[in-house]
């Protein structure tokens, strides 16, 4: 039987998972060598210290900058929109604002979005950010106008108060 390269890397390295990973499930010392008195006994327990290590505290669950998860967050995104579920896609284009923040297009379609579900000063900024951050978008005077009449929409609003 002949192993192509790769496929000897990719069994050795398994090989090796698979042996740290049991190693890790069952330490060496187990429980058969202690005596009976002292097997289901809890250990002894330290005062707790408090933690110094911000670095711990103030890491993220995700990455901050994961394009591949911009893109799906996008895709997501629009799938929601199309389906009227602008909540969910609200969120799905903030996640791709967070995830990619140079990227100027998940910035549009959370304008679009939230300008769909009535927040009219939030689409604002979002369209702003996009306009900042693609100033010679195609669609950069369509993105302008939209910005006049959420202006407009939102001074009405407030005349009315």
């Amino acid at each position: 039987m002949r192993f192509t390269k790769p496929i000897l890397i990719f069994v050795i390295a398994s090989l090796f998972f698979a042996y740290f990973q049991a190693r890790a499930q069952n330490p060496p010392g187990d429980s058969a060598s202690k005596p009976a008195d002292q097997q289901d006994a809890p250990p002894p327990k330290a005062p707790v210290k408090p933690n110094k290590d911000n670095a711990t505290q103030n890491a993220p669950d995700q990455p901050t900058w994961d394009p591949l998860r911009a893109e799906k967050d996008l895709e997501v995104g629009q799938y929601y929109m199309h389906k009227g579920d602008v909540d969910a896609a609200i969120d799905r284009f903030q996640d791709a604002t967070l995830a990619k923040p140079g990227y100027a297009i998940p910035f549009r379609f959370l304008g679009e979005a939230q300008e769909k579900k009535g927040l009219k000063k939030q689409a604002i900024k979002s369209y702003q950010r996009y306009l900042d951050l693609y100033p010679h978008a195609e669609d950069g005077d369509k993105i302008r106008k939209k910005i006049e009449k959420l202006y407009k929409e939102v001074a009405k609003e407030k005349e009315k108060r």
